[in-house]
């Protein structure tokens, strides 16, 4: 015969644990039993959550709580499933103390927790409330985190989200003795200030491909001399893209909450701009590391990807980029888990023409030219310079140039009609049932719906696809390329002029398409 452990011994809370985006259930288990005095977590815990029972005895013991001289048992369920990350603190701590009946059970029991414990019993902002959110209001569940986390939180809006300083303070809620306040969303995070490109002087035809670049999300490639002005180009690509949705809002600060980038927990419209440097290692490009994290193909999820100095780049981080340009996501695998993280990014790249980066002026390259140039673009592979939609070479601009007054066209001017473009594409694929945002994101049958060409337009790119031995890949990115520049021209059919311009765009700088 055996005395069964009494369910008035056990007390349970729910948590969560990351696997890309999506944050997994995780029941957190506590059991005060007799036996040899003893604190165990058990349920595949990594370093960091083990270690949260000397956290929570040290809190505990701050707050004059002493653990009783029996065996505490915390189990992590599901067992198989990895557990990493500070944010266990706070449901270890909230079931050990409804296991104790300090604080109501059935409170505990019907919430979802996160935060990190001090030694004092001050919570600790971490990083992920906002899925967590998603997760307790899915559940119905109400969440319990630390305050620096519940501006964040609050942006879900589908449950509430009770933020304490302290673990005393989250008791005395608890227990009705001072209840706290729901937490309010943070405010909505606006740019000081994003540059404009009246700013740059010069650069015409520059400006209309990254004007056409942004309101189809096409990839472009600027290929110049040092100075020549492709950084501040690109610095102000952000200044022409539309506002996010709130969907896309939402959707890109949960991948910036789980990379610790969402500041008091304000959330912003403007798009991501991220602009490693070429001595970045695959997991900070592409998403990996400890705890696979994501990378900045990720962070730049709806917004911009500059990549300066292309050819530098590590030769496998280049054509690891081929696959997520084309499919909008990224797959990070691990030994025990694939994380899938979204990245749908504009990709703007810039490049030196060679190494000296003088090929195109006679009296300063170096003595291997051409065949130097050849060479340093030959670092960028066929298939992966097949997905750059546009092609540009960028000239120096003249010394006279320089001195002219800032009269170019506005930002805000160019803004207006990137957003009216974008305004008709979400229409038009709206209408048509699809998914797709831009027209990038066209494909197949959608593509041959939306950026069939007239007569003109069809027989002039077959003549130019035959001419130019362009690949299958190349053929359609230069339909939907006239599309956007159809687009952007209030035209509903794409015409030969459409096709044309889109066309020189993507024969510039290469031999063929």
């Amino acid at each position: 015969m055996f005395d069964a452990m009494r369910p008035e011994n056990l007390a349970r809370i729910h948590t969560v644990a990351f696997e890309g985006l999506e944050a997994r259930r995780v029941e957190v288990q506590c059991a005060v039993t007799p036996g040899v005095p003893a604190f165990a977590v058990v349920g595949l815990p990594d370093k960091a959550v083990s270690e949260a029972r000397e956290r929570v005895r040290t809190a505990l013991s701050a707050m004059a709580i002493a653990l009783p001289s029996k065996r505490i048992t915390v189990n992590l369920s599901p067992a198989d499933l990895p557990k990493e990350g500070s944010h266990f603190d706070l449901p270890i701590a909230l079931a050990l103390l409804a296991a104790l009946d300090i604080v109501p059970r059935d409170k505990v029991e019907s919430a979802m927790a996160l935060g990190e414990l001090s030694l004092d019993g001050t919570l600790v902002a971490v990083i992920g409330a906002l899925p967590t959110a998603l997760a307790a209001g899915e559940d119905g569940r109400v969440l319990y985190c630390p305050q620096g986390c519940g501006a964040e939180a609050a942006w879900v809006g589908a449950t509430p989200v009770f933020a304490a300083r302290s673990l005393a303070e989250l008791i005395a809620h608890l227990t009705d003795r001072h209840p706290l306040d729901p937490a309010r969303p943070g405010e909505v995070r606006e740019e000081a200030h994003l540059k404009c490109l009246s700013e740059v002087r010069g650069q015409e035809r520059a400006k209309r491909a990254i004007e056409i670049a942004a309101a189809g999300r096409h990839h472009l490639l600027m290929v110049g001399s040092p100075g020549s002005g492709k950084s501040m180009l690109a610095a102000r690509v952000p200044g022409i893209l539309p506002p996010l949705s709130a969907p896309e809002a939402l959707e890109t600060s949960m991948i910036h909450s789980l990379a610790g980038l969402l500041d008091e927990g304000g959330i912003s419209r403007t798009r991501p701009y991220r602009a490693p440097h070429h001595t970045a290692s695959m997991a900070a490009i592409v998403g990996g590391g400890r705890g696979a994290k994501p990378g900045e193909i990720s962070l730049a999820h709806n917004g911009v990807l500059f990549l300066d100095e292309f050819p530098e780049y590590p030769r496998a981080v280049l054509e690891t980029l081929r696959q997520p340009i084309e499919t909008g996501d990224v797959v990070v695998a691990r030994a025990n888990a694939h994380v899938t993280y979204p990245c749908r990014f504009l990709l703007i790249a810039a490049a030196n023409p060679c190494r000296c980066g003088q090929l195109y002026d006679a009296g300063q390259a170096c003595g291997r030219a051409p065949l130097c140039g050849e060479d340093y673009m030959g670092r960028i592979s066929g298939p992966l310079m097949d997905r750059f939609d546009l092609r540009l070479e960028v000239p120096p601009v003249a010394y006279a140039d320089l001195d002219l007054p800032a009269n170019g066209e506005k930002s805000t001017d160019i803004a207006d009609r990137v957003r009216a473009a974008r305004e008709v594409q979400a229409a038009r694929f709206a209408a048509l049932g699809s998914a797709a945002r831009v027209n990038a994101d066209a494909e197949g049958a959608l593509l041959d719906t939306i950026a069939t060409p007239d007569e003109a337009g069809k027989a002039f790119l077959l003549k130019a696809a035959d001419r130019f031995k362009l690949t299958a890949r190349g053929y359609h990115r230069i339909l939907r390329l006239a599309r956007t520049i159809a687009d952007l021209e209030g035209d509903d059919t794409v015409g030969q002029p459409h096709v044309a311009e889109a066309l020189g765009y993507r024969l510039i700088g290469t031999k063929s398409g």
